[in-house]
């Protein structure tokens, strides 16, 4: 296996690069051996960390740069100004320079990435696109449509939150782009509250759309953009799903206090107090991204205890809310919630039998039901049940092909349980159609 080649390359001991990676050199073995299967996203990064190994050869993405911190400036306005380059009147010349300029630049982002290892095949093109076209559109390079309005924006963006809860990638790469644009215009014509409240729900949703993504860079981004708009618009709702993404971006990067703060704090305040049941469902979804941190941070008491808070608010609550803020807030949704923060708490088995208790049907989004199936998929494989673990990939392939094909997690998924042990044809086919050599 690559990690055991590398580590004895180094001449270091399975101690030692437990030391360095935080685990014990029985649970290095096991993964060096197949025994547990190395499909973890942040597992995975932390040894290639260790080992200086590319991510790629492991299916991954590499993570941009972490920019140094922005200006103050910068933080006191809900947006970056759109760019505005060459006020002066170009020169004879400059402009075909310009146009040549543009023009190769846009021909060298088209190409390929080359040079990744077999397991690192570039990431499907619907992914690729949805987010070169977020990122231009969140630095102003995007232009709004003609004559928007307020209505036309509004269903623009329901028409967005179906593609994201069918998962329709390639949709969403040409409607998200040109909404942000138009969120943007609507919100510079007029200060209304409503309609900075509409910009934030946007970014909302742009938040859970990169975070799925797995870019951290832009993900940090539009959160802080939603939660600070949303504050402007004076929409406690939204306020607290863009706090809710903050804190799980704040987990993604290993920050479990502080992302446990975000989360609890946001539940805790007086402006989700109200006796609306849609401002107690989002309590609840923050308690429950509260539980799952404290599994990432390996307490699993904590975990169930704030789980349970969570299971007791849906109860109460009854049905289905805020379809659009985190995937619905219900009793399905909470013991879906369950089954990953059981495997992340390294119960794997609590995950499945969480997992039984479901009916898939029952979940309110196709989104949310492929996610339960990748959920299984992922308990499985730490279980170390291959078979029953690709099942489930492919129930989810069913369920939503492009989510399945494009999601970084879910790649890595399929790259392990390739890497890790013995190949089937319907295992190389599905590493095939998501792209993995």
């Amino acid at each position: 296996m690559r990690v055991r080649q590398a580590r004895q390359a180094r001449a270091w001991t399975l101690a030692e690069l437990g030391r360095r990676t935080g685990y014990s050199a029985a649970q290095v073995s096991r993964y060096e051996r197949g025994l547990a299967p190395l499909t973890d996203v942040t597992v995975i990064r932390r040894f290639a960390e260790a080992l200086g190994l590319p991510v790629e050869d492991f299916g991954l993405v590499p993570v941009p740069a972490v920019p140094g911190p922005r200006p103050a400036s910068v933080r006191s306005i809900p947006w970056l100004p759109r760019p505005i380059v060459g006020r002066e009147e170009p020169r004879e010349g400059e402009n075909v320079r310009r146009r040549r300029l543009l023009a190769n630049l846009a021909a060298t982002a088209s190409l390929p990435f080359v040079g990744r290892g077999a397991a690192g095949a570039r990431a499907p093109a619907s992914g690729d696109l949805l987010v070169a076209r977020v990122r231009d559109a969140m630095l102003g390079l995007d232009t709004a449509p003609a004559a928007t309005t307020t209505a036309w924006v509004r269903g623009a963006l329901a028409v967005a939150l179906s593609d994201f809860h069918t998962g329709r990638y390639g949709a969403l790469a040409e409607r998200l782009p040109r909404l942000l644009a138009a969120g943007h215009a609507l919100a510079d014509e007029s200060a209304s509250v409503e309609h900075q409240a509409l910009l934030a729900e946007i970014y909302v949703l742009t938040t859970r759309m990169l975070i799925k993504l797995d870019d951290p860079q832009l993900g940090w981004m539009a959160a802080d953009r939603a939660r600070i708009i949303a504050h402007t618009g004076n929409s406690a709702l939204v306020a607290a799903e863009a706090s809710r993404n903050l804190a799980v971006l704040a987990r993604k990067a290993g920050w479990h206090e502080q992302a446990m703060r975000i989360a609890l704090d946001a539940a805790d305040r007086l402006t989700l107090r109200g006796p609306s049941p849609r401002l107690t469902a989002e309590r609840g979804l923050l308690i429950q991204s509260a539980a799952y941190t404290a599994a990432r941070a390996g307490d699993r008491d904590g975990m169930r205890e704030l789980t349970d808070e969570a299971a007791a608010i849906a109860e109460r609550l009854g049905g289905v809310m805020l379809r659009d803020h985190g995937g619905g807030f219900g009793t399905a949704t909470v013991a879906l919630h369950r089954i990953s923060a059981e495997n992340a708490a390294g119960d794997p088995g609590a995950a499945i039998a969480t997992a039984r208790a479901i009916a898939p049907a029952s979940l309110p989004t196709v989104e949310r039901r492929c996610r339960y199936f990748t959920d299984v998929a992922t308990a499985y494989a730490h279980w170390g049940r291959r078979d029953q673990s690709l099942h489930a990939l492919l129930n989810a392939e069913r369920c939503s092909p492009e989510e399945t094909h494009t999601r970084p997690a879910v790649r890595a998924l399929v790259s392990g349980l390739l890497l890790g042990g013995r190949t089937t044809p319907e295992l190389r086919a599905l590493a095939t159609r998501c792209a993995i050599a």
